[in-house]
């Protein structure tokens, strides 16, 4: 656990490109004050960690980066989804909000008790969800002003079990699940992505994708694309390091992105 000084961070990428690639949940950093939040002993912590980081998922970006012909940017969360989520919407509209995980999540993943149940959770969002939020909308105006438009290419993991607070588990888990939006995700971008990764299938077991409210659903130059990696194919589960499946999966994000940036 920490006092992080750098809760997210903006890599630069390409003056030209307009792929942003957004890492929200490969962290574990708690900050202290955060910590002393969660009801959860030390080692109940890490194991929970160990099922809701999505691990290595960086450093897929990081090496995705390293291999592009245009290097794109990266928006990395460098604090743990248990701080906030800052992919879920902060108040009613959230359906993850019935697991006690919307932004400010208060059960763990396997339905125990991570606050306590009344947390003000106003605190939090105001000092961690929307700096980041603010910090996205303008990483991606800043792509639209420079090339036109933006796409954002969300890079998370997943594991091979359902964990009991899925929503939608029940379904198949391909080894890349491609979360999709109707209005942001061009079937262009689904083509290039079922290119680079082979064997995928759509929203399942997880849907939709991320793009900052001041974009969404009003600006179709701003397209967006979820990518669910199941861990198994890279890492072992739960929490542990990578293996070789790492290396294959930058260089397949590395040409979604190159067709992309096209």
């Amino acid at each position: 656990m920490t006092d992080t000084p750098h809760p997210f961070e903006l890599l630069s990428g390409d003056g030209r490109s307009p792929v942003i690639l957004h890492v929200p949940h490969s962290a574990r950093e708690i900050p202290d004050a955060v910590r002393a939040g969660i009801v959860l002993g030390d080692e109940e912590l890490e194991r929970e960690l160990d099922h809701i980081t999505d691990a290595h998922t960086a450093q897929i970006a990081e090496a995705a980066a390293g291999l592009a012909g245009v290097v794109p940017w990266r928006f990395v969360n460098r604090l743990s989804r248990l701080v906030v989520d800052p992919e879920r919407f902060p108040d009613e509209r959230e359906e993850m909000l019935a697991a006690g995980m919307g932004a400010v999540y208060t059960r763990t993943t396997h339905g125990g008790a991570l606050r306590v149940g009344d947390v003000d959770t106003t605190p939090l969002l105001e000092r961690y969800f929307d700096p980041y939020a603010r910090a996205m909308t303008r990483a991606v105006a800043d792509r639209l002003e420079a090339a036109g438009r933006a796409v954002i290419i969300d890079v998370h993991s997943y594991p091979s079990r359902r964990l009991p607070y899925e929503l939608h588990g029940e379904g198949p888990r391909p080894p890349v699940c491609l979360g999709t939006d109707s209005f942001h995700t061009p079937p262009a971008l689904l083509d290039a992505a079922r290119e680079a990764f082979g064997e995928t299938q759509l929203d399942t077991p997880f849907g939709g994708t991320y793009v900052p409210l001041e974009f969404y659903g009003k600006r179709p130059e701003v397209s967006a694309l979820m990518v669910e990696i199941r861990r198994d194919t890279y890492m072992t589960e739960p929490g542990g390091p990578a293996g070789p499946g790492l290396e294959r999966l930058a260089a397949a994000l590395a040409g979604l992105v190159d067709a992309v940036s096209r």
